[in-house]
């Protein structure tokens, strides 16, 4: 069974606090939480299983998923599961939450973590993590961190995205360049790349020579420049930090370079990205930073290409990734907690993800594909994973795809968690738009994003210390 009963209502993210406030225990019980009362649990080690379990927010994409999936219906045998295939739909969930019919578990991205913890929509989790024997040590720590919040944890981490530096080799060969005066180390030396590789003139671009990625890569240029965009406690923002403001005028700056954001982004839009013809294969792209799966893409449609690879640098050469990913969280309110977390916790254990690494390298081998690695968010299953799965091409580009994906991996940060990441994230990326647009200066926009990105964080701060008697 596949399919969750939609709920009618829409609404808006004010009625989730409402929603959420009545019959959950507050932000520390679990949803029917009757045990809790008493001192017990709703994820006992020994809790039969049994009911029901409906799962919103993942989907069966692949093998990846369903191996995994296949596994956690195995641990939670007698429990019938019912998935509603896709990404979380955050209206539909919220609506959910406000009729009191929310899912038994939800898959979301770690970034919106926070806000749904900040508001009871969701439960925290030490006390599954324990039922399950899961060690949260096993995740990747910029992972675990953005899932926690108020120092209890929300979510269990589930894959883990990398950025790396891409480049042409043959046109960095024409112009006299290397992989390292595009790999980040060197602002200037970026700068001067992107003007001898592009190509075009007037508003013709015929050649990008490097695509700085804005809006969605600034936290990577602010924290390469040595700064941060939010403070380690997620309750301060700081864009207007010059560092962020250096960061965002440089990359800005790449752009100018070539006829500006409108014109790249255009001829960008227009490339066959996840084809044969893509900008790689076709010569019309020097170098840029991206996530690490588009190197699946690339080996799998042109695997000819002349790219190669490295970690994004900091401007002391050192790698550095700005890592995204997803989590599983179990709502307040959820129906079958305990079913929820061992499913859970099979999602994301050492051995369900080899189990599908394995299937994942049989069909690349088939389809006479590499096998480039997998990243899981667990630690332990990431380096089983690599020592045991990762065998080395002979092609040395592609190789040091594979290597670069797991130095990278090894290097990352992400954005802490906060109540109010949905404004936090607005009002940044509408800075860099207007920027963008030349609407504004960098640092005007970032100081305007600074005053509604903080009103938004001491507000949400604000109802929560509230429901803690702060």
């Amino acid at each position: 069974m596949r399919g969750l009963r939609p709920t009618a209502a829409l609404v808006a993210g004010g009625l989730l606090l409402a929603g959420c406030a009545e019959g959950t225990g507050g932000p520390s019980g679990g949803a029917g939480d009757e045990e809790g009362e008493t001192g017990g649990s709703a994820f006992s080690a020994d809790a039969s299983m049994e009911g029901e379990l409906s799962i919103m927010g993942f989907g069966l994409d692949d093998e990846i998923a369903e191996v995994r999936f296949d596994l956690a219906e195995q641990a939670v045998d007698g429990v019938e599961v019912s998935l509603a295939e896709g990404g979380l739909d955050m209206q539909q969930f919220l609506s959910s939450v406000a009729s009191g019919d929310v899912p038994s578990l939800i898959r979301a991205d770690r970034t919106q973590i926070g806000t749904l913890a900040s508001r009871g929509a969701i439960q925290p989790l030490d006390d599954c993590l324990e039922a399950e024997g899961v060690d949260p040590g096993q995740f990747l720590e910029p992972a675990l961190a953005q899932v926690t919040f108020a120092d209890q944890v929300y979510g269990i981490p589930e894959f883990n995205q990398v950025r790396l530096t891409m480049a042409n080799e043959q046109l960095l060969e024409e112009a006299g360049l290397t992989l390292e005066d595009v790999n980040g180390s060197d602002w200037e030396a970026v700068t001067n790349a992107n003007q001898k590789l592009f190509q075009g003139s007037g508003s013709r671009v015929e050649v990008i020579g490097y695509d700085s990625k804005l809006p969605e890569f600034l936290p990577m240029w602010a924290r390469a420049n040595g700064g941060a965009m939010l403070s380690e406690d997620g309750r301060t923002a700081q864009l207007d930090d010059p560092a962020v403001v250096e960061a965002l005028e440089w990359a800005v700056g790449i752009y100018d370079d070539q006829g500006g954001f409108g014109q790249v982004k255009a001829f960008r839009d227009s490339a066959d990205f996840f084809g044969a013809g893509n900008q790689f294969a076709s010569g019309t792209l020097g170098a840029m930073p991206m996530e690490h799966w588009y190197v699946n893409v690339l080996n799998e449609v042109s695997p000819d290409a002349p790219v190669i690879f490295d970690t994004v640098r900091d401007r002391q050469g050192e790698p550095i990734s700005y890592a995204t990913g997803s989590a599983w969280a179990i709502p307040a309110g959820s129906d079958n907690p305990a079913a929820a977390c061992r499913f859970a916790a099979t999602m994301v254990a050492t051995d369900s993800w080899f189990a599908a690494a394995e299937e994942r390298v049989a069909a690349r081998e088939e389809a006479g594909l590499q096998f480039t690695g997998l990243l899981t968010g667990n630690q332990e299953a990431d380096q089983r994973i690599q020592e045991e799965l990762v065998e080395p091409s002979g092609e040395e580009n592609w190789d040091s795809a594979v290597e670069a994906i797991y130095e990278a991996n090894e290097n990352t940060f992400t954005l802490p968690a906060n109540p109010a990441d949905a404004e936090f994230d607005r009002a940044w990326k509408d800075a860099v738009n207007r920027v963008l647009n030349g609407q504004q200066q960098p640092a005007e926009a970032l100081a305007d994003a600074q005053e509604q990105a903080q009103q938004a964080l001491d507000r949400a701060w604000e109802e929560w210390d509230a429901t803690q008697g702060q």
